[in-house]
């Protein structure tokens, strides 16, 4: 085979809904077409169907993301397509359809198949359900992380078909010593008043526990009794299971008297401006991230962040910004490192490792590589 032609893949994923899968798919999707490649994806649809195809890829409305075992009926319309569509590279994304995905090609011709790419975004429960996202040809891990993660669980898996390959930021959509608008900052100071002359410090996340909500509460109390003059931003929404612990983080903040201290702002779809006006953006997850794209985001644009070490968070920090380290779950430690970077902000490293382009290169290099190379590596 060469890869001297355009290539036709055929991406698999439950839905179009936001979401970091979601938008790996789409930033992958894109790169095949602006380069004359065959874009296909096939999910449930959902809110980012309409961008996916204005940019030219053509989408397959199928439900494979149903967890039930008539969903496995599928599995020989999707070979059928796999042949008629003359599909060269299939990337499957999620479980569900990872298993409609991986039982259609295991039932085709090895010498005519597509070859087979996998992408490991998180550490799924580990289990026989779990260990499809490993039956790729090569297996991307999106960090440092998710590769010891694959590894460490699935001890079957040959390392040499594992490909590491992070997330990446665009540095057009978050540019290092980005300023927002006049316009965006006369209605930021005017909606959020009791801001002005306040360090700033804004943890980006949903509303859930894992994502270290009660420590940021906890640390802006410290930092207020310690004299400091900062705010606290807490960016993102409960979802409706779990409005029994928005409220928890309202009656602690009220508790203990820092109404005046903490905003809760809700879900905001200009966070990359309020993280351009935040002295600090912190990451304080509970257990590690598979990889943690605000951190690189908010690094991208010059802002300092503080978090947990360890995750997807940790490799990016080491890397961008080593000060902003802190071992998980050390209050102490947080409070000092926050208060060291607020007094002394430290550079923060051009981000050229965590790159939209490296990851669109980098994936695309592995579907060459497969192309080129006969021999099956499962």
């Amino acid at each position: 085979m060469s890869v001297n032609r355009p290539l036709t893949v055929l991406q698999m994923l439950p839905a179009l809904h936001a979401g970091g899968v979601e938008r790996g798919t789409l930033e992958i999707a894109r790169y095949l077409v602006q380069n004359g490649h065959r874009s296909l994806v096939m999910s449930n649809g959902g809110r980012m169907l309409a961008q996916l195809e204005s940019e030219g890829s053509t989408h397959i409305n199928w439900d494979i993301g149903k967890k039930s075992l008539l969903t496995l009926r599928l599995i020989p319309g999707l070979r059928r397509f796999l042949i008629e569509q003359k599909i060269d590279i299939l990337h499957l994304r999620s479980r569900m359809p990872a298993w409609i995905g991986y039982l259609a090609w295991r039932g085709m011709d090895p010498a005519t198949r597509p070859r087979l790419v996998t992408t490991v975004h998180g550490a799924y429960t580990v289990n026989a359900y779990s260990a499809v996202m490993t039956k790729g040809e090569r297996i991307i891990a999106v960090s440092e992380t998710i590769r010891k993660y694959i590894l460490n669980n699935y001890p079957q898996v040959d390392p040499a078909r594992i490909r590491l390959i992070y997330r990446g930021v665009d540095p057009q959509e978050f540019p290092y010593g980005y300023r927002p608008d006049k316009a965006w900052l006369d209605k930021w100071h005017n909606d959020y008043p009791q801001l002005t002359n306040k360090t700033v410090i804004t943890l980006p996340g949903r509303l859930t526990r894992w994502k270290g909500q009660l420590d940021f509460i906890q640390l802006i109390a410290r930092l207020k009794q310690a004299g400091l003059n900062v705010h606290g931003l807490i960016v993102g929404e409960a979802d409706l299971k779990k409005l029994a612990f928005l409220h928890e983080l309202q009656t602690k903040i009220s508790t203990l008297h820092l109404s005046e201290n903490i905003s809760m702002i809700g879900h905001r779809s200009d966070l990359k401006e309020i993280m351009a006006v935040s002295d600090l953006v912190l990451s304080l997850s509970q257990d590690p991230e598979a990889f943690g794209r605000t951190t690189p985001e908010a690094l991208s644009l010059g802002i300092p962040v503080a978090g947990y070490d360890h995750g997807g968070v940790g490799e990016v920090l080491r890397i961008l910004f080593p000060a902003g380290l802190v071992p998980p779950g050390d209050m102490d430690m947080l409070e000092n490192t926050v208060r060291h970077c607020i007094t002394h902000p430290g550079k923060v490293i051009e981000n050229t490792t965590f790159t939209l382009a490296n990851m669109q290169s980098g994936t695309f290099a592995v579907y060459q590589e497969l192309m080129n190379d006969k021999c099956s590596a499962t």
